[in-house]
């Protein structure tokens, strides 16, 4: 009975740290260390380490104390689409591929992240292709790839 009571604590200890979503963390953080709540005043600025939240297990990074704070209040609000996975890549393929933090989109109070490298910029395929049918598609590949 006492091992069982012991690997209880240990799993639910383990549980309450690690992260309940996929989130694309590369560079260490979501968003590869840029701020998220500066998108939402359409601007991509790289996070700084001193300014730093853990929300869902993982790391956000901030420009400044105020969008620390901002973040703070209501973190889900600034949480990018698709674990900060590219948006494109997740509706039109189902496939999981990184970003370029400056190329982004606020949609509907959402934050949308963009793969933008080697002459191919998603955000521009987006766009062209319809986000609309293209958001639908990617929640339901989300929900999938997330089972």
């Amino acid at each position: 009975m006492r091992r069982l009571l012991i690997l209880l604590v240990s799993i639910c200890t383990i549980s309450a740290f690690s992260q309940t979503h996929d989130y694309n963390i590369k560079k260490g953080a979501v968003a590869n260390g840029y701020d998220v709540v500066a998108y939402f005043s359409n601007k991509a600025v790289k996070g700084k380490k001193k300014f730093e939240a853990k929300h869902d297990g993982v790391t956000f990074r901030f420009s400044d104390e105020k969008n620390l704070e901002t973040f703070k209040k209501n973190p889900d609000k600034y949480v990018p689409q698709y674990g900060g996975y590219c948006a494109y890549a997740i509706g039109a393929k189902g496939e999981k591929v990184g970003i370029n933090p400056k190329t982004f989109e606020i949609r509907n109070g959402k934050l949308f992240l963009f793969y933008n490298s080697w002459g191919t910029n998603t955000l521009d395929l987006w766009i062209k292709e319809g986000p609309e049918k293209l958001e639908k598609k990617a929640n339901e590949n989300w929900r999938k790839i997330n089972s």
